[in-house]
Parts: C-alpha cells; sequence; structure tokens
C-alpha cells in the first residue's frame, strides 16, 4: 500500500498484522446491539439477540494459477510479508466483485506481466497455518498466451524452474502442496 507523507513523496506502508486468533465481532452490523455466544447452526457462534443476525467467521479465499512453459514452473519472489523473499506461485485473494477464475488471472497478470488461459483445476486447498488467519487456495492450471514476463506488482523477482531447480523457500503450504502434486506427475508423464 502507497500513502503520500505531508512532503508529496509516496511511501510504501507495510502492515505487519499476524492474527494469532479469529477476529471477533461484538456489536451487531445490522442493529448494533451487543452479539452474544449462542450454540446455533451446530456450534457457538455470535448472535444479536435483538434482530436475529447470525456471525459466521469465514476462511478468505485466495487464487492462483500453476502456470509452464517449456516444462519449467513459474514463480514469483514475495516483495512483502508474510514470507517476504520466498517464494510461490502468482496468486491473490479474491475480490468482492470477482470470482476464483478472473481473481487468478488477475494476480498472474499483476504480479509477472503474463497473460494466461485457464485450462483446468491444480486443487483446493485449506491452509490454517497462514498468520494472515485460515484461507482457502484455488489454484487452477494456466496456460501463458501473452505478455511481457516482469516482476510487478508485490513481487520481487519472477522466474521460471525446471522441476530440478526448485527453490527451497516456498512461501506457503499451497504452493508446496501444488508443486508437490505438479513433480509427481512429471514423473509419472501426466503433465
Amino acid at each position: 500500500m502507497e500513502v503520500v507523507n505531508p512532503s508529496g513523496l509516496f511511501v510504501a506502508v507495510r502492515y505487519n498484522c499476524a492474527m494469532s486468533k479469529p477476529l471477533e465481532m461484538n456489536y451487531c452490523p445490522c442493529c448494533g446491539h451487543a452479539l452474544i455466544d449462542k450454540f446455533i447452526f451446530g456450534r457457538v457462534r455470535r448472535k444479536c439477540p435483538e434482530c436475529g443476525f447470525v456471525f459466521f467467521r469465514d476462511p478468505k479465499v485466495a487464487a492462483g494459477v500453476l502456470a509452464e512453459q517449456d516444462g519449467k514452473v513459474l514463480l514469483v519472489k514475495r516483495l512483502y510479508d508474510p514470507h517476504q523473499g520466498d517464494w510461490a506461485l502468482p496468486a491473490g485473494f479474491v475480490e468482492i466483485d470477482e470470482g476464483p477464475v478472473q481473481a487468478a488471472l488477475r494476480e498472474l497478470t499483476e504480479e509477472t506481466g503474463l497473460i494466461g488461459r485457464i485450462r483446468g483445476i491444480v486443487g483446493t486447498f485449506h491452509i490454517r497455518s497462514d498468520p494472515r488467519g485460515s484461507i482457502v487456495t484455488i489454484l487452477y492450471h494456466a496456460q501463458i498466451v501473452g505478455g511481457q514476463l516482469h516482476a510487478g506488482d508485490d513481487a520481487a523477482e519472477v522466474r521460471l524452474f525446471a522441476p530440478d531447480e526448485l527453490p527451497q523457500n516456498l512461501a506457503f503450504a499451497s504452493t508446496r502442496q501444488a508443486l508437490h502434486r505438479w513433480l509427481r506427475s512429471k514423473k509419472s508423464g501426466l503433465a
């Protein structure tokens, strides 16, 4: 995130916000009444005794791509925390006005300068170990169809890696799991 400081210069602002526990909602967003804990829909949830609003704690949804070119996989080196300096598949959070396929292709272009086409799904990964909270990541196989490879958005570097060149410092469990599947498919001749 960039903000303008009093001197008129843009300054990068880094948020170091590791959520050690889920966010709590204490007041109803509909009527403002204090919420209570109540066993409802199979577990304890925050509920408004006034209007009936129920607060559901949901994971964030992220989407990304596993893109290959000439037998190599595309990775981005993260510019910001979490996992600054580590490598990951191009991915990011799904915005409120887009679906996961659109988000995955947007992230590919923002982070790498490349344009892709979705060819299938790699998998869906529920990651609880992310410092930002619980995340469901949907990763797609993507074919690169255009663009110019360059580090953009929140990437310090972008590179294509052969199976035997993969870096050890991989940022997220979803990246590690997807690359494990990719390597397995290479060994079995399925890719």
